[in-house]
């Protein structure tokens, strides 16, 4: 039985129908990713609660914990009962989850209030990914992964820029925030719900080349098996891979402020500003170099060469923070230089790994992308317990280098992906077009 707000499609969407899809996806994602945000009001948490910054730190982990567990089970569910009716209804019970919020007085009542968000915000989030492929033909699909990565990005600077507007206007109460934020996605959940639709099942099961030529791949009557996406070597390639590469990219989302001002003595402020230039660059390039990917239809050598530019600068930020003095303005080019060389390789990455995932099985991406999301909060996870360790041992500049071996070795596996290296040659390409009817 077909529930009322699923919008069920027969037909692939094209031109403006399409693309309106695509973007309530990127709305599902940027407000998954605000909602869990808490870091503009950790500090008045810390002081209202009474709770020290190390039990903070266990919180967080625990609830990574949680979502790592639910993006796993949710990829899974999403290829069994569908994108949408998945998201619509843990949209809006995320919503519920930061009145909740609200209702805190203790740090246990904090730990169960972020497991519970966490948790049920990893399964809901686990359609979006998968909403992306769905809705994106290969011609364009690294550029709409560019764009989906906008998400977590984007609610940094929302976290920030709301409660820098409105906590005054609140007497700096934290809890206006996770009411402000309930409001705003309970509205938009609405939206949400009120414009995107779900491709049918044989629609999903086909490779969509551009808006209207696609291949006919499974054979719909046979179930998925997990098994046909894991018994490619390619596959473990980039779950092994981006494991590795993502090494990195935790430690600047996590510890970036931190790292600048513990090696090298600049101030919050100064940190934060060269972290901006960071995540600046890092937006332009991922949809960019998304696009210029999606035109020359190559992943693989855009994913190289933004990661071995990667490694260059991250080799020279780990010599810097050896440096007594160092100017901002170098740190900001850097940082901006950095941020620029990953996202020259994410968003290729992207495409390309839902590609290999979809040459396998069309009807498994949600399974795939829910190993990812399982695989970015575990990383963050070990972040949280093992790089303070490490830096109160040996310092920034020893994990720095840690981060940059794991860097490189996500090099050798980028060898390993299915994709050209060069520009086909323009001949017709060859696909078939579904029987209308």
């Amino acid at each position: 039985m077909r529930l009322s707000y699923v919008r069920e499609l027969d037909e692939y969407p094209t031109g403006a129908r399409r693309m309106k899809i695509l973007t309530m996806a990127v709305l599902a994602i940027l407000i998954g990713s605000y909602e869990g945000q808490i870091a503009p009001v950790v500090p008045l948490l810390l002081k209202d609660l009474d709770m020290t910054l190390a039990t903070y730190g266990a919180v967080s982990g625990a609830a990574a914990v949680a979502g790592a567990i639910a993006s796993i089970l949710g990829g899974r569910l999403t290829d069994r009962v569908g994108r949408v009716r998945l998201l619509i209804p843990l949209m809006a019970l995320t919503a519920v989850c930061c009145f909740a919020m609200t209702l805190v007085h203790s740090p246990r009542d904090l730990l169960i209030a972020r497991i519970v968000l966490a948790f049920v915000d990893g399964v809901a989030m686990a359609s979006t990914a998968p909403l992306i492929r769905d809705f994106s033909p290969r011609l364009g699909r690294a550029q709409a992964f560019g764009f989906w990565t906008w998400g977590p990005v984007g609610a940094n600077f929302l976290a920030a820029a709301v409660a820098g507007w409105t906590l005054p206007i609140f007497n700096d109460s934290w809890r206006s925030q996770f009411v402000i934020m309930g409001c705003f996605s309970l509205v938009i959940s609405i939206v949400i719900a009120l414009n995107i639709a779900d491709l049918s099942p044989e629609l999903r099961a086909r490779i969509q080349h551009t808006e209207r030529a696609a291949t006919e791949a499974v054979d719909v009557t046979r179930p998925a098996r997990i098994s046909a996406l894991f018994s490619r070597p390619n596959i473990w390639a980039h779950v092994v891979g981006i494991s590795l590469w993502l090494v990195l990219y935790i430690t600047l989302s996590l510890f970036g402020q931190t790292m600048l001002v513990g090696a090298l003595g600049v101030s919050s402020a100064e940190a934060s500003t060269i972290m901006a230039a960071f995540w600046s660059l890092n937006l332009i390039t991922l949809i960019v170099t998304g696009r210029l990917s999606d035109r020359l239809q190559l992943r693989k050598p855009f994913t190289l060469g933004g990661t071995i530019a990667a490694v260059l600068v991250t080799a020279f930020l780990a010599v810097l923070l050896g440096r007594p003095e160092v100017s901002s303005g170098t740190l900001m080019v850097v940082g901006a230089l950095l941020g620029g060389s990953l996202g020259v390789a994410y968003a290729p990455w992207m495409a390309n790994y839902s590609e290999d995932a979809e040459d396998a099985d069309p009807r498994l991406q949600g399974t795939a992308w829910g190993l990812f999301g399982f695989l970015s909060k575990g990383i963050a996870v070990v972040g949280l317990l093992v790089i303070p360790r490490v830096v109160e041992a040996t310092g920034w500049q020893t994990w720095l280098y840690v981060a940059l071996g794991c860097l490189v070795l996500f090099v050798p596996a980028i060898l390993m992906f299915n994709g050209p290296w060069r520009r086909a040659t323009r001949t017709p390409v060859n696909v078939a077009l579904k029987a209308e009817g």
